[in-house]
């Protein structure tokens, strides 16, 4: 036991290494911790061999990303998404993630029969795999780029939901879809009546348990306690799911959705939903670095060098299967742009979910190996190439392009920085006496004129454009409130004020900094700004 606490403290010094280098060279981290961890699984470093064997073992790897990392990824998504938003873009998430995801589903394993040449229940395994999407990766470049948020919600928003449906649908596929095949048109109602039990058990499950975890939550204001009643009720509800032969996965997206909404509202202080979101933003991180680190040591362990031909032509066939229940599933939406719809086509990646599911399989199923291959081919192409290309291809299409406001708002920061530099400058060579007070007289009245003019461009700007305003004012005061906290801590450690006194401040500062972060979530899911009336710190 000491021993495999050793090896997984070292798996998250290299995940939390890799992580923070990437953040530096501006490389989203899931790639780079695939990368990664396919370079530590190739290359011959014998420090690392007891690492590599015991974590790539099927076991451990299915059993570490579907049944620990799976439900804390789910759970940290759902309980900061507001139902309001999913509720006001609900035609395109859920035409991606059911008609889109059938249509995937369909047109791959059909596709994987003729031209992979799997046998049936294989290439319909196979084509569940690929309709599981894993958006991670690119929402974390939307954030860099500034993205229309109801973009990044309709993505986040079809993975949550169509990540269930194909865990439903890869079970049916490799338990009982020859029964099904066997039995002709009744075996399509009899999988269709499979497919919603196990779909709507998921969905009661969840539902009650987050209900019940709401209402107890409501005798308590205890931000440790009540974060440690999200982890039971999220892990809870997928063992109970599993348990009940239901959707896991179905149970978590809907336990925490009304937990993080109708709990947070019924239940929660400010001061316990900021220590709740910040506590489900780290497991989150830490759960998706060791996720994707993971991904890349199966990948390296796969031979794929007689099969690059197959993996090739499966690769074109999901891309083909994505691009159809694209298209398809959202031709009757009218109000999406037309880049959006290639946005969600290419940037639907495959990730970590695919392969758990694909290790799953039992050694006994028949085109295992082909399956193993062909979803560890594609995936590696999905997070590295498709990946890699999001970025350009989003700006090339101008989904992030910015708004002139902005524009000149970095344009006029940019010269008002440049003269109060120079200003500083030609004052520190007035005080070494390198120029005479006469010169520097004259060319700080310049800079003097110079730095008035630009801020009366801003004002001018901020009063034709109020949000600038008033983000600046939210950056502003929430960085007041830090340097409050951080003036009561000094005050404790330096013995000034007592404990009682401190946690009574620190209690206030929380509060507001919560309040703040819960405005700024509503205004930037709905696409506005508030104005800054009656602000107080």
């Amino acid at each position: 036991m000491e021993h495999q606490f050793e090896l997984i403290l070292i798996l998250l010094a290299i995940a939390a290494g890799i992580t923070a280098l990437s953040q530096k060279i501006k490389i989203p981290y899931p790639i780079a911790l695939v990368l990664g961890g396919a370079a530590i699984g190739l290359l011959p470093i014998p420090a690392l061999d007891p690492l590599k064997a015991f974590f790539v073992e099927d076991e451990v790897f299915r059993f570490a990303i579907i049944s620990i990392f799976l439900p804390a990824l789910l759970g940290e998504a759902t309980l900061k998404l507001p139902f309001g938003h999913l509720r006001e873009n609900a035609r395109p998430i859920l035409s991606l993630a059911f008609i889109g995801t059938l249509i995937s589903y369909v047109a791959v394993g059909f596709m994987a029969i003729y031209f992979l040449d799997l046998p049936t229940e294989a290439a319909f395994v196979f084509a569940a795999l690929m309709a599981a999407t894993d958006p991670v990766s690119v929402l974390s470049i939307f954030k860099s780029l500034g993205v229309n948020h109801r973009l990044a919600t309709i993505m986040e928003g079809e993975s949550l939901v169509n990540d269930g449906i194909a865990v439903v649908l890869f079970k049916i596929s490799h338990l009982s879809l020859a029964a099904y095949v066997a039995a002709g048109i009744g075996g399509v109602g009899s999988g269709t009546v499979e497919f919603l039990k196990v779909a709507i058990g998921g969905l009661v499950i969840g539902a009650i348990l987050a209900y019940v975890f709401a209402k107890i939550s409501m005798f308590f204001d205890d931000y440790p306690l009540e974060i440690i009643f999200s982890l039971i009720l999220l892990y809870g509800s997928f063992f109970i799911a599993e348990k009940f032969h239901v959707s896991g996965v179905i149970a978590v997206v809907t336990a925490g959705l009304i937990f993080g909404n109708y709990g947070s509202k019924i239940a929660m202080s400010p001061t316990t939903k900021l220590n709740t979101k910040t506590f489900w933003e780290v497991l989150a991180l830490l759960s998706n670095s060791l996720v994707f680190l993971l991904v890349g040591l199966e990948i390296a362990r796969i031979d794929m060098t007689d099969k690059w031909g197959l993996i090739g032509l499966a690769i074109v066939i999901v891309l083909i299967g994505r691009s159809l229940a694209v298209y398809s599933s959202l031709l009757l939406i009218r109000n999406l742009p037309a880049n959006w719809k290639h946005v969600f086509n290419w940037g639907g990646l495959k990730g970590s979910l695919s392969i758990a599911l694909a290790l799953s399989l039992p050694v006994t199923f028949e085109g295992r190996d082909d399956v193993l291959v062909l979803a560890f081919g594609v995936v590696l192409f999905s997070l590295i190439v498709q990946g890699l290309s999001i970025k350009p291809f989003v700006r090339w299409l101008k989904v992030s392009q910015q708004s002139k406001e902005s524009s000149d708002y970095a344009n006029l920061i940019a010269e008002l920085q440049r003269s109060q530099a120079a200003r500083d400058a030609i004052r520190k060579m007035m005080e070494q006496a390198t120029i005479s007070k006469v010169i520097y007289d004259q060319m700080d009245a310049q800079y003097e004129t110079a730095i008035q003019e630009t801020r009366g461009k801003l004002e001018a700007l901020y009063a034709d454009n109020p949000q600038l305003r008033a983000e600046q004012w939210r950056t502003a005061s929430s960085s007041a409130l830090y340097a409050q906290y951080d003036a009561i801590k000094e005050l404790q450690q330096k013995h000034i004020i007592d404990e009682a006194t401190a946690s009574k401040h620190y209690t206030q500062i929380i509060e507001k900094l919560a309040e703040k972060e819960e405005a700024q979530e509503k205004t930037h899911h709905a696409g506005h700004t508030p104005g800054t009336t009656g602000a107080s710190q």
